[in-house]
């Protein structure tokens, strides 16, 4: 039978297995979080028979526990969330006395009883999560996962049994994992991991980081009553976005008594009987309660045997794939964090997506990174689409239209609350097309990604402009920012010291 022909760099599904093979599995993944069980069940839709493997369920995960669901559901994205909608009533029901709620000055927070109920819902999902994969026909086993060959996985299960499979293809998504500087007294501090499973309220907070994580989780705990310190490296946090909307949200973190420490890290943690003993390299000394690590992510990877089948991992120990998932060894895949392309659960669900479509679905797709829209759930909330000012500067050879606008929400204009909204639009000024937005305010998120359609679009300032807004909201200043806050010659240079 002839083989058929290949487009450059479309991958050859049948390289590497000879013709007759049997195999256990036409598809075996190691990993069963939003990119796994994504690609296991689209898979399995297209004929394919899949099997997956995880770690046993826990809230904190390490080397030997995990659970099906993946951090995004069981220690990241979702019970993050839900705890951010807990902090978001502390300031809320400060506002609500302006819109004439009598409210008794003594609010009490209870901790623990947000806690249960974060962990109801995560072990609700994770069971929805293995009902998905019983139900699509995918065979699901509990146990470490890791390479013994081109075409074997190797599954210890929880008492020590050893079981090897034979599979076409093998996926590798196992994420990431939360990282620990490398100062005295490290052992002291916690990860997003137990951050969001402490048996007690933290009163006193110091947090080591200017990402997403750390801005969040800052938000969080000053939310619900904390005194917090966020301490990072740049002048700024949010390293990466727009430098106008990093501004934004430090001075909103700063509005909601958030205390900042730019260009300042962590030397050292002690132990004292008045609680963690924290010293700067300025010599400043900080007492907490809990000292948060919010200093990046790394590929888990290390025990997944990988050099047993000659894959290739980075520096960072990221899987090197190529443009299809692939890997250097054409029946092993993979997406996801453990990859460390764009590390969103989206979009692991789209590289899933796609790989599921190419090696099963007979349509051979790619992983489209261009204009994907993303949240920083600060309070309020920070969200983007495209390039920012800084990217579209870089990245394009004309001039640039920069339309800004900054107002008072009506929200806050009877409760008082000094807070603005900012939201922000990059245009390229040749074509007219709309290169990057972002909000920083109230239902962001929400509001962009319906601006992340019109962007995948290619939409116009001027369709923009044409569309009519919905009044009154917050939205639809999207569409009524007629005069351009300033013009950015191309032979401009981006900030990069922030």
């Amino acid at each position: 039978m002839a083989r058929k022909m290949l487009k450059d760099g479309e991958p050859d599904l049948n390289k590497g297995a000879e013709e007759g093979t049997n195999f256990d599995f036409d598809l075996f993944i190691i990993g069963a979080g939003s990119g796994g069980v994504r690609a296991a069940r689209f898979s399995s839709n297209h004929g394919a028979k899949v099997a997956i493997c995880e770690l046993p369920f826990h809230p904190i995960s390490s080397e030997t526990i995990g659970g099906v669901g993946g951090t995004c559901v069981i220690r990241g994205c979702v019970p993050k969330k839900i705890l951010v909608y807990g902090a978001s009533y502390g300031g809320d029901l400060e506002d609500a006395r302006n819109f004439g709620w009598e409210l008794s000055e003594n609010i009490d927070f209870n901790w623990k009883k947000l806690l249960q109920k974060k962990t109801d819902e995560i072990n609700r999902l994770n069971g929805i999560y293995k009902r998905l994969l019983s139900n699509a026909g995918v065979k699901l086993f509990e146990g470490e996962g890791k390479i013994a060959g081109p075409h074997e996985v190797e599954v210890t299960q929880l008492d020590g049994t050893k079981l090897s499979y034979s599979a076409k293809h093998i996926l590798i998504a196992t994420g990431s994992r939360a990282q620990r500087p490398n100062i005295p007294g490290q052992e002291l501090g916690i990860t997003s991991d137990e951050a969001l499973s402490l048996e007690e309220f933290p009163k006193r907070v110091v947090i080591l980081g200017g990402g997403y994580i750390a801005v969040e989780f800052a938000s969080i705990w000053r939310g619900m009553g904390a005194n917090v310190n966020l301490v990072f490296r740049k002048e700024l946090p949010l390293r990466g976005f727009d430098d106008e909307m990093r501004a934004v949200v430090a001075r909103n973190l700063e509005g909601r008594g958030i205390n900042l420490h730019p260009r300042t890290n962590l030397t050292q943690l002690i132990k004292t009987e008045d609680g963690i003993k924290v010293t700067t390299d300025h010599g400043e000394e900080l007492i907490a309660d809990v000292v948060l690590f919010a200093t990046g992510r790394a590929p888990n990877s290390k025990r997944l045997n990988l050099e047993k089948a000659g894959v290739e991992v980075d520096k960072t120990g990221a899987i090197v794939v190529n443009e299809y998932s692939c890997t250097n060894i054409p029946s092993i895949w993979a997406v996801g964090d453990v990859t460390n392309r764009m590390n969103l659960t989206p979009v692991a669900l789209m590289e899933a997506s796609h790989f599921a479509n190419t090696v099963f679905g007979g349509k051979t797709q790619k992983p489209d990174y261009r204009d994907i829209p993303y949240a920083v759930f600060s309070i309020p909330p920070l969200s983007v689409v495209g390039l920012s000012e800084e990217e579209a500067v870089e990245q394009t050879n004309g001039d640039l239209l920069v339309f800004t606008s900054t107002f008072n929400p009506m929200k806050n204009t009877i409760s008082g609350r000094q807070e603005k909204t900012v939201m922000k639009i990059v245009v390229d000024a040749q074509t007219d097309k709309v290169l990057g937005a972002s909000m920083c305010g109230p239902d962001a998120p929400e509001i962009v990604q319906g601006i992340a359609i019109a962007l995948k679009c290619g939409a116009t300032k001027a369709q923009f402009d044409s569309t009519v807004g919905i009044h009154p909201s917050a939205a639809e200043e999207f569409v009524t920012m007629r005069s351009v806050t300033r013009r950015v010659t191309g032979s401009a240079k981006p900030k990069t010291n922030l």
